[in-house]
């Protein structure tokens, strides 16, 4: 494990590179036990503190956990996917907001995954993830529900169906296309929508999946799709058409003005 004393990066963000490649190359294995802060200070000729700080870096990332006592230290931990997904999401988002990703080709991204699982979640779901679908369906219908939570049950009911496929991968790769794109689509969305047809798309997805009719949850699904970019169409078409009359109205006003300084 080496680092670059010379390099601009961060040195503890170099040790922790250097030993999550060490992790993943194989060379430490799960449960075996870094050296000692000390230990490894001395390897990479840097101080404690700066060790200590790569450190907390990996642990928060999960790849180790410390223990304490006469036999404790870091141990490489086994990263579950479930212990990445936030990772995963938090990327996404970042990626999409930053990158300025258009509404179709988020759109677009995050259906085609989906449909992906479609065929596996209709064969493989568990009842409790059916039992999951119904009672987000059964919550979205409720009056009074607020617009947040609103969202977050959408976000609930599709994640229910991703993990009905039974693939801890797809899962995983879809936690960002669901759980970052759906409240985007849902930001831009949610003042045109119709709960109504919300839910009764949802429902229709959720008795094909108990029917374990495939063809159908991937055909609703792509109704879904595009249900969603003609609500973006039609907000953004709204948004230039209020911006045009504004700009209308202030040109007859400035005209106005002018006249009557005349």
């Amino acid at each position: 494990m080496k680092i670059d004393p010379d390099s601009t990066v961060d040195l503890s963000a170099q040790i922790a590179k250097a030993i999550r490649d060490a992790i993943i190359a194989g060379d430490l294995i799960v449960d075996q036990r870094l050296p000692s802060e000390a230990e490894l200070a001395d390897h990479f000729d840097v101080s404690r503190p700066t060790v200590r700080e790569a450190l907390k870096r990996l642990a928060a990332q999960s790849l180790i956990r410390t223990q304490r006592g006469a036999t404790g230290g870091a141990f490489v931990n086994r990263l579950r996917f479930e212990d990445a997904y936030a990772q995963q999401v938090t990327t996404s988002t970042l990626l999409l907001s930053m990158n300025a990703v258009s509404f179709d080709v988020a759109c677009e991204a995050r259906y085609a995954l989906e449909r992906a699982c479609a065929p596996l979640s209709a064969e493989r779901r568990t009842p409790d993830q059916l039992a999951t679908m119904r009672a987000e369906i059964h919550r979205q219908g409720q009056p009074g529900l607020t617009d947040e939570a609103f969202c977050a049950s959408d976000v609930t009911f599709h994640r229910a169906l991703v993990d009905g496929a039974g693939n801890k991968v797809l899962s995983y790769q879809l936690a960002g296309a669901v759980e970052a794109m759906q409240p985007l689509m849902n930001m831009i969305t949610f003042t045109a929508r119709s709960r109504e047809a919300i839910v009764a798309l949802h429902t229709d997805i959720a008795d094909a999946v108990e029917a374990r009719d495939a063809p159908k949850v991937d055909a609703t699904l792509i109704k879904l799709e595009a249900y969603t970019r003609e609500l973006a169409h039609s907000v953004v078409a709204l948004k230039e058409a209020r911006k045009s009359d504004g700009a209308t109205t202030r040109a007859h006003g400035a005209a106005k003005e002018e006249q009557e300084t005349a």
